[in-house]
């Protein structure tokens, strides 16, 4: 058997395990019989190209947003979403658009996901359209939004909701600056001004900013991490290769095991709040010693510390001049302070923990996993469908040459793979590693494929395998 037939042998059953992506549209109208199953508890959409005279429509989009979890996301009182996009591999490709909120606890809450042709605005406003109509949410809503400026979802988002916050991620801004600018000092400057919670500590962190590089400096603005959508795509990484329904039902069941293993953390948690805002208000309680809170006889606290941290705090109003309880939501080290002496006059402030914001109660984190998503049978029995109308595969064009299967990695993401492979490869037997070889778990130091030369056993050349031939040159 040679390695050619050996291969494809190979695939077709892989083809019969996975069963074969074009079978997914169209065998016993798969898609269909999916979307039927998951109507009791899910809310969801399809887009299909219409054509009246012809009994066959081509699969477009579809969209998800489960019951469950939207009545969840609800619960859990956050205006807060961040979206991304995945892309899909297989023989027909295409875009996993992702929508992932965040819970009680600060961990991440996937709401809705999306699989189209390809990520533009046109892909963006559909999605976000069933995702306001989801959430009812308006023109004028409030929300928070965080992206990484992706293809089509700026104008998107300024088209639909123009009253939203919307916030960059800090990480692929920093992604982008490292091209002009790779020394760490621009990371740090940067970390800095994005971190700032009053305008003169920000107005002070873009001064020296400023004075380190100025041309850098204009290059940022206002922004945060969008780590939400990232760790979800994460998730669904393995399964994007897969058929459209193997990958669809693979986030289903990643979404019920994730809330079965957010229910066991909750039932090991003590106190009031969530495990994470608990941990945060412990270290304010302990800054909170450090400083002395002075009333003025009203409603408001003079509260100094070291190093000139002096603040106004008005516990009534829930505020601070240093803004962190605002826009944390969690009394900060000033606030505490200010507790603490009121405590002394024999005021009745209660527990602490009911000046933290109720997103960060324990019963909120909990209401928000109380609604569990509903599981569904084999394929075999799921309804059929009685439409006449077919659904075939969307169009894709193969590009030449062998399909990559590893995403590029950013500079970052290589970087620090580098450096836990240095670390792991420093100690192993006491053998030093010279340029080009590696350690092997013998201890012998071995050539890296890096530095050896693989010739074509087609054209003869150099640089590349049989396997990825494109007919560069004039072997036989």
């Amino acid at each position: 058997m040679t390695t050619i037939l050996a291969f494809k042998v190979g695939r077709l059953e892989l083809a019969l395990l996975l069963l074969y992506p074009s079978e997914s549209w169209t065998k016993s109208t798969r898609i269909q019989g999916f979307l039927f199953e998951h109507c009791r508890n899910n809310f969801k959409r399809t887009s299909s190209e219409q054509n009246a005279s012809n009994p066959t429509r081509r699969f477009k989009r579809i969209y998800i947003c489960l019951g469950p979890l939207k009545k969840g996301f609800k619960a859990g009182l956050r205006d807060l979403l961040g979206f991304d996009g995945v892309h899909m591999k297989g023989p027909f490709p295409g875009q996993v658009l992702t929508a992932v909120g965040l819970d009680s606890n600060n961990g991440i809450y996937p709401l809705a996901y999306a699989i189209v042709e390809t990520e533009n605005k046109s892909s963006w406003v559909w999605f976000l359209q069933c995702l306001g109509e989801d959430l009812d949410l308006g023109s004028n809503s409030n929300f928070t939004f965080i992206t990484d400026r992706q293809k089509g979802l700026i104008p998107a988002i300024a088209q639909l909701f123009p009253c939203v916050e919307h916030k960059y991620c800090l990480r692929h801004i920093h992604q982008n600056m490292r091209v002009k600018w790779e020394l760490k000092e621009y990371k740090d400057h940067l970390w800095r001004c994005a971190t700032a919670t009053t305008v003169p500590e920000f107005e002070h962190c873009m001064k020296e900013f400023s004075n380190y590089e100025k041309e850098a400096c204009r290059a940022i603005s206002d922004i945060l991490l969008n780590n939400l959508c990232e760790v979800f795509n994460s998730k669904i990484m393995e399964e994007k290769d897969k058929p459209v329904i193997g990958c669809l039902e693979y986030i289903i069941q990643y979404l019920m095991k994730r809330i079965c293993n957010v229910i066991k953390v909750m039932d090991n948690a003590k106190g009031p709040l969530t495990p994470t805002a608990t941990t945060i208000l412990d270290v304010n309680k302990s800054h909170a010693s450090h400083y002395i809170a002075m009333w003025n006889g009203g409603e408001k606290y003079q509260v100094t510390g070291a190093w000139q941290d002096q603040h106004v705090v008005d516990v009534r109003n829930n505020t601070c001049t240093c803004r962190k309880w605002e826009l944390i939501g969690i009394p900060c080290k000033h606030a505490i302070a200010t507790l603490y002496e009121m405590t002394k006059n024999s005021e009745d402030v209660g527990d602490i923990y009911r000046w933290v914001n109720k997103v960060y109660w324990l019963d909120t984190w909990k209401n928000a996993y109380s609604y569990k998503v509903e599981p569904i049978k084999g394929r075999i029995m799921w309804p059929k469908s009685l439409c006449p109308t077919t659904l075939i595969p969307p169009i894709h064009h193969k590009q030449p040459g062998r399909p990559t299967k590893k995403r590029k990695k950013s500079e970052d993401e290589k970087l620090s793979q580098n450096q836990r492979g240095s670390q792991s490869q420093s100690g192993t037997h006491g053998v030093s590693q010279e340029e080009g070889c590696k350690v092997g778990p013998d201890g012998v130091q071995k050539l890296t494929r890096k530095y050896a030369s693989v010739t074509c056993a087609k054209c003869k050349n150099k640089g590349h395998n049989s396997r990825t031939c494109k007919g560069q040159g004039g072997g036989s």
